[in-house]
């Protein structure tokens, strides 16, 4: 400690006091009972895990970028994408829905429906899911022809995980909901990659094949294994938290709410994979693996925005329960910032090392780094209305959002199928962009036609009707 004194005194008075003043406010944020210094404890825990994540994501893909080559990983990342986009598709928005619900429920301390939400929420993605993959290998057994040979197999052991994906989403929100970031998180961002990783390099010290399937396989081995461990490790944690009861089902109500949720999810999901299917669509594999090299690079800016959503839901959907304008405009605003500024500064710095950090999957990949300064310029866009479809979605406004996405999504398989074509890989950089670029105007002009603020990063949070209560 004197140390550390000592030390702090020989920095400049200035420096001193704002590092000072930063410690001050992280020990307030560490130790507050209240709402805001709750959810900024969950979005720094969410952004932890994001930034652990990260890393391991991208050690790990250089890692099978290199043990299976450019065109073997570029046909296991087409297939792994498609898996974990159904994947999530399949829970038909319930996994949000919980999240849209549950808040709800503990205001009211209604048990029942708690119990009910956890139970029948799971179960019903796993049907679902399973249903989903039935369909899709019958399809594929029947047209299987006209695919490439070397996406089949990979296909089927995809299909296979679909079941598992949906059910780690549905603990996902389930954990969310509950403000248990770390549950929630690390599963599906920490163990999954990790054990991927894992299961790999066993294989191939196994002796199979260095190609496609095996990373397939290994994804499919290491999906089962952390859903039923996340889900064992749940149930576990809801069984202490809540006494055994009566569970009180009410389907009809979830549904109405998650399928249009399902519907903004399903339309945000495809904006954010539709680039790498249609790459995946109309060039080579190889072309896949430099263009998701780049991507996945680009998300070590993404996890911003993905921690400030976690931490903005819980408090979007409990102004909304007490009806505070006012409150909820603060809260929209201020979740912009928090997405914005930290995108920016994290956006150019990996931009500037990208031809570097590109180098580590293999000597074709940084051919690939013109394509992020594209994709940032669409990321900021994005940041700049903060998580604005998450604003909607809690307010009730579902309906709106799928509108709002669906033209989205119009628009960003229009320029994909547009500009990958013409101008190849720049071309998907470029689509991707615009389209993010589309997304947010129309989700600002929603969020100040609903709400009647401006949802900026730089706005000053003044509502046009701040004393208005918010109808329901």
């Amino acid at each position: 400690m004197a140390v550390c004194q000592s030390a702090g005194r020989m920095l400049p008075s200035a420096l001193r006091d704002r590092l000072s003043s930063g410690f001050a406010q992280l020990t307030a944020i560490l130790s507050g009972a209240d709402s805001r210094s709750r959810a900024q404890r969950v979005a720094i825990i969410a952004f932890a895990i994001r930034i652990l994540s990260a890393a391991i994501a991208f050690v790990s893909q250089i890692v099978l970028a290199r043990l299976v080559g450019e065109f073997e990983y570029g046909v296991f990342i087409f297939v792994w994408v498609m898996a974990v986009l159904f994947g999530n598709l399949s829970c038909l928005g319930l996994h949000s829905a919980v999240i849209r619900f549950l808040p709800e429920y503990h205001t009211t301390s209604a048990l029942d429906e708690i119990r009910g939400l956890t139970t029948a929420a799971r179960i019903f993605a796993l049907v679902s899911a399973s249903t989903l993959a039935a369909i899709a290998a019958v399809g594929l057994w029947l047209f299987g022809r006209d695919i490439e040979n070397y996406y089949i197999v990979p296909l089927y052991l995809g299909f296979c995980t679909l079941p598992m994906i949906a059910l780690g989403d549905v603990m996902d929100g389930t954990a969310r909901a509950h403000g248990w970031p770390i549950a929630a998180l690390s599963p599906t961002y920490i163990v999954r990659p990790l054990l991927i990783l894992a299961f790999m390099v066993g294989a191939i010290l196994a002796g199979l094949p260095r190609d496609a399937i095996t990373a397939m396989a290994a994804a499919l081995a290491a999906t089962y294994v952390t859903a039923l461990g996340q889900f064992l490790a749940m149930v576990w944690r809801l069984r202490r938290h809540y006494v055994r009861g009566p569970m009180k089902v009410e389907l009809g109500r979830w549904l109405r709410v998650s399928v249009p949720i399902f519907l903004v999810d399903g339309f945000g999901f495809l904006l954010t994979n539709s680039d790498v299917v249609i790459v995946g669509l109309y060039l080579k594999p190889d072309d896949v693996a430099i263009y998701f090299a780049a991507a996945k690079t680009m998300a070590l800016v993404h996890f911003v925005m993905f921690a400030v959503k976690a931490a903005a839901g819980p408090r979007f959907s409990g102004a909304m329960a007490v009806r505070d304008r006012h409150q909820l405009t603060e809260i929209a605003i201020e979740s912009a910032r928090w997405s914005f500024w930290p995108s920016l500064a994290i956006g150019c710095t990996v931009v500037l090392a990208g031809p570097l950090l590109l180098s580590l999957f293999g000597p074709a990949f940084p051919t690939g780094a013109p394509l992020m300064a594209i994709l940032l310029v669409g990321i900021l866009a994005k940041a700049f209305v903060g998580p604005a479809e998450t604003l909607l979605t809690m307010a009730g406004r579902q309906k709106l959002c799928v509108i709002l996405y669906a033209a989205a999504l119009a628009a960003n398989v229009a320029l994909n199928v547009t500009l990958v074509p013409l101008f190849g890989l720049t071309g998907a950089a470029a689509a991707t962009a615009g389209a993010m670029f589309v997304e947010a105007a129309i989700l600002h002009v929603a969020v100040r036609h609903t709400f009647g603020f401006t949802l900026f990063a730089i706005a000053g949070g003044k509502s046009s009707n701040e004393k208005e209560a918010i109808r329901p």
